[in-house]
C-alpha cells in the first residue's frame, strides 16, 4: 500500500476518534451537571442516530445512603413518558378496525358517564381537550391509595364538573389517561398491563420496562428524591402510582427508552399514516407547544412534527425524551429526582446538535 496514502487513512481515523472523544466529553460533562450543580441525585442519559446508539451514560446515585451507583440498567420512574405509550396502543386498536376516535367513548365503556352537550370521544381524550379535570388537590396528586382497577381511579372523578365544554379548549390531564387505559381493556379484553407487555414493550425489545407496583422490590429501582423550592434534596416517601397508571405509572430504563424511540422511527408500532395523524396539531392553537395524540409537538409551529416526544414529572423523577424522525434520532434523559425538569430538559435539548456532529 502506498505510504502517503495509508499515512492520509491514519490521519482520517484519528480526526474521526478526537471528534468521536469530544462528542462523549461533552454528552458526559452535560450529564454529570444535573447532579454537580444539586439538581439531582442520580441521573442516565442515551442517544441513538439510525438505530445505533451513539452515546449512552449515567452518574452519581441510584442509592445515595447505600452508596450505589446510578447505571444505564437503573430503572426510574419515567413518569408521562407514559402517555405516549398508550396513546400509542389506542391507535393500534384503531388500525384493526376495533375503535373510532370520533364515536363518543361511552360506545366501548358504559360505565363513562357524559356530563357536557357535547360527547366526550376519544380523539379529545387523546389531545387533552376532553374537558376532564386533573387531581383536585396535593393529596389527591401524592396519593397513599392503592387502587386494584383502572374503574377504581375513575369513580375518583367520573362525578366531577367538565372544566369546559369538550373540543373547545386545551387542559392537560392524567385522569384522560387513565380512561384510555379502561378503554384498552375494554377493546382487547385483556388487562391494561397484559396489553402493553405483549403489543408495546415486547413488540419493542423493552426488556426493564413495566408498572411500577407498590408491593414488588426490583433489584435495579432507583430510590426516589424530592428537590424543594430551596434546592435542597431528601430522599422522598413513595406515593402511589396506582391512581394513574397509563398516565404515569411505568418505571424504564434509558436502554428500553431508546429502543421505544426507534420502534416509533421504524413502525414496528404502528403504520406511518397513523404516525403522521398521531403528530398532527390536535390541541388547538392556545397551547405553547403543540400536542398531538400523546405526543408535544416540539419543532415550532411551521415544523412541530419534526421534534416529538414528552416529558415527565412526578415524585422522584424528572425526565425528558425526544424522537426526531427525519435524523433518526432518539433522545432520552433522566434522573430519579423531582424538582430537575428544568435542567434535564436543558440538557436533552443540547444533546439533539450534540448527537448530529460527524465523526
Amino acid at each position: 500500500m502506498n505510504k502517503t496514502f495509508l499515512t492520509t487513512i491514519i490521519l482520517v481515523l484519528h480526526a474521526f476518534f478526537v471528534i468521536a472523544q469530544d462528542r462523549t466529553k461533552t454528552s458526559n460533562a452535560l450529564l454529570e451537571s444535573i447532579v454537580k450543580d444539586g439538581s439531582a441525585v442520580g441521573a442516565s442519559g442515551s442517544y441513538s442516530v439510525n438505530g445505533e446508539v451513539i452515546w449512552g451514560a449515567a452518574t452519581g446515585y441510584a442509592d445515595k445512603d447505600k452508596k450505589k451507583n446510578f447505571t444505564l440498567d437503573t430503572e426510574v420512574r419515567i413518569a408521562s413518558i407514559a402517555k405516549p405509550m398508550t396513546a400509542i396502543a389506542v391507535m393500534q386498536l384503531v388500525e384493526k378496525g376495533l375503535l373510532d376516535i370520533n364515536l363518543p367513548i361511552d360506545t366501548y365503556i358504559p360505565e363513562f358517564v357524559q356530563k357536557g352537550k357535547t360527547k366526550i370521544t376519544t380523539k379529545h381524550i387523546l389531545s387533552h381537550t376532553s374537558g376532564i379535570g386533573a387531581y383536585k388537590n396535593k393529596k389527591e396528586g401524592e396519593n397513599t391509595i392503592i387502587y386494584t382497577s383502572l374503574l377504581d381511579v375513575y369513580d375518583v372523578f367520573k362525578d366531577r364538573k367538565l372544566r369546559f365544554e369538550p373540543g373547545t379548549e386545551y387542559y392537560y390531564t392524567s385522569y384522560g389517561y387513565v380512561v384510555l387505559g379502561i378503554l384498552i381493556e375494554k377493546i382487547s379484553n385483556l388487562s391494561y398491563e397484559t396489553y402493553m407487555q405483549k403489543h408495546i414493550w415486547d413488540k419493542a425489545e423493552m426488556t426493564n420496562t413495566g408498572i411500577e407496583k407498590p408491593e414488588v422490590k426490583r433489584k435495579n429501582a432507583s430510590s426516589i428524591y424530592q428537590r424543594d423550592r430551596k434546592g435542597e434534596i431528601k430522599e422522598s416517601k413513595t406515593n402511589n402510582l396506582t391512581n394513574r397508571v397509563p398516565a404515569g405509572g411505568f418505571y424504564s430504563t434509558v436502554n428500553d427508552i431508546i429502543k421505544f424511540g426507534n420502534a416509533i422511527i421504524n413502525h414496528t408500532l404502528i403504520n406511518e399514516e397513523t404516525y403522521d395523524f398521531m403528530v398532527q396539531h390536535h390541541s388547538l392553537e392556545k397551547v405553547n407547544n403543540g400536542y398531538g395524540f400523546g405526543f408535544f409537538l416540539y419543532g415550532g409551529k411551521e415544523k412541530e412534527s419534526n421534534i416529538i416526544g414528552h416529558s415527565g414529572s412526578q415524585r422522584g423523577s424528572s425526565t425528558q425524551f425526544f424522537v426526531i424522525p427525519s435524523l433518526k434520532t432518539v433522545i432520552i434523559v433522566m434522573a430519579n429526582t423531582s424538582g430537575a425538569s428544568r435542567e434535564v430538559s436543558t440538557v436533552s435539548g443540547k444533546l439533539i446538535d450534540i448527537s448530529q456532529r460527524k465523526d
